[in-house]
């Protein structure tokens, strides 16, 4: 059996209600009042009088939070809920609009930035949401077709780097936390799936082609290699520093939020479709040797979550909070034993009761197989789908915590008994920080 892989050009690493952009209220105008005779008073009272009321900007407003970086914290994926092969429909929980951000909300302000409205950024509760961050970005902008952009202060042709759109939305706003998940694309992440997946499916069981041994996935987790990108990930978090400063905000007016990558699938014991044949692709779409899902979860994802709490560190920031998501997802992942796909589990669609808590948190690794007619991106591939995007979002609201801001560990709440809060979220728990 052959299956040709379509290209994971914009497959992000795991390992994402209201618009993805909420626009700035502007009052609305006036209408006309009769002309009246106005009172006498002292110049000086009349004076105040005029004296218009100080605009939304640091420390002044309603607070808003506003999330930057790649696809995890975009919204990627964020429009289906769990998964079927019969027919996509039943998971289909925002439909063709699911990544409108614009204004309007009739298309995307970058395209394929895929700024989903069950992006986490909107955790309300007299809080606004701003979602910056851009499926497939890197530290750096990428100037490119599509344009990517990083977190840094680019600017060309109308398009900006996301600290730089950081640094012009909190002169206006008040800005008082800033949530980065960044740093998995600079690790090669699409490329080392690609590779993982190729190998899955053109090697028999009984003589399996491992990928995390493969010279160019090894590559990217050198000690040198690692360094390199955490220097990365610390100047994009200057970066979003330097911009708040820029905008006239002092450190005890806003909190930097790092946020760490869940693991998207099981162990390779934890997966329920067998090694052997092909169903582990065709069937669940998480073609992976189990031996390589082990080294995902023990060595490639605390590696990448190193990093980025190491550069959590060595931005040197008294005001830096760590939201860690490691195991946000277990026992929800991709593939794992105690969830399915709604053919599976007998539940008709996504809004069948009991649905959050038997279906995956995590959208299937899409080949031309699997994709067929539907509409589908192959780019949604081993991202939060709307259930893990919901979830993320809870778990942010914890870190808020009603504007103290407060460091965490999230893990899934209730495991088993579909427990919603009452905004349709997935019940989370936030623990001590342990990235363990």
């Amino acid at each position: 059996m052959t299956t040709h892989l379509r290209t994971l050009g914009h497959l992000t690493l795991g390992f994402l209600a209201s618009l993805a952009l909420v626009a700035t209220a502007t009052p609305a105008t006036a209408a006309a009042l009769p002309a009246a005779p106005l009172p006498t008073v002292p110049l000086s009272t009349a004076a105040l009088s005029t004296t218009p009321l100080p605009a939304d900007g640091p420390g002044v407003g309603t607070p808003w939070v506003v999330t930057l970086g790649d696809s995890y914290i975009s919204g990627e994926a964020g429009r289906w809920a769990g998964a079927s092969n019969s027919d996509y429909r039943r998971a289909d929980a925002l439909g063709p609009t699911a990544y409108f951000d614009n204004p309007g909300g009739t298309g995307e302000l970058i395209p394929r930035c895929h700024r989903a409205s069950s992006a986490e950024a909107y955790i309300g509760g007299g809080t606004n949401g701003l979602n910056l961050a851009c499926s497939g970005a890197t530290t750096a902008t990428s100037a490119g077709s599509p344009f990517k952009p990083g977190i840094d202060f680019y600017s060309s042709g109308g398009n900006k780097g996301q600290a730089l759109l950081l640094q012009e939305a909190a002169a206006t706003r008040n800005v008082s936390m800033v949530v980065v998940s960044i740093g998995g694309n600079d690790f090669e992440f699409a490329s080392v799936v690609q590779t993982c997946v190729v190998n899955f499916l053109t090697s028999p069981s009984w003589w399996k082609n491992y990928c995390h041994d493969d010279s160019s996935v090894a590559a990217n987790f050198t000690a040198a290699n690692v360094a390199a990108v955490r220097a990365r990930v610390t100047t994009a978090l200057r970066n979003v520093a330097t911009a708040m400063s820029n905008a006239g905000y002092r450190t005890d007016q806003w909190t930097l939020v790092v946020q760490t990558y869940p693991s998207p699938v099981p162990d390779g014991s934890g997966f329920r479709y067998a090694e052997s044949g092909y169903t582990r692709q065709s069937v669940g779409g998480c073609g992976l040797w189990n031996r390589d899902a082990d080294w995902a979860n023990s060595t490639a994802l605390p590696t990448i979550n190193g990093a980025l709490l190491g550069a959590a560190s060595d931005v040197g920031l008294p005001n830096v909070r760590t939201l860690d998501m490691t195991h946000a997802f277990d026992g929800r992942r991709l593939c794992e034993t105690g969830v399915g796909l709604y053919e599976e589990v007998g539940l008709p669609d996504w809004r069948s009761a009991g649905a959050v808590d038997r279906t995956e948190w995590v959208n299937q690794i899409r080949t031309v197989t699997t994709i067929g007619d539907s509409p589908y991106y192959v780019q949604e591939s081993l991202h939060p789908s709307y259930w893990g995007q919901l979830a993320m979002r809870n778990c942010l609201r914890q870190v808020w915590n009603g504007g103290a801001p407060r460091s965490g560990s999230c893990t899934v709440g209730n495991l088993g008994t579909a427990r919603l809060t009452a905004s349709g979220e997935p019940a989370m728990v936030l623990g001590p920080l342990d990235q363990g």
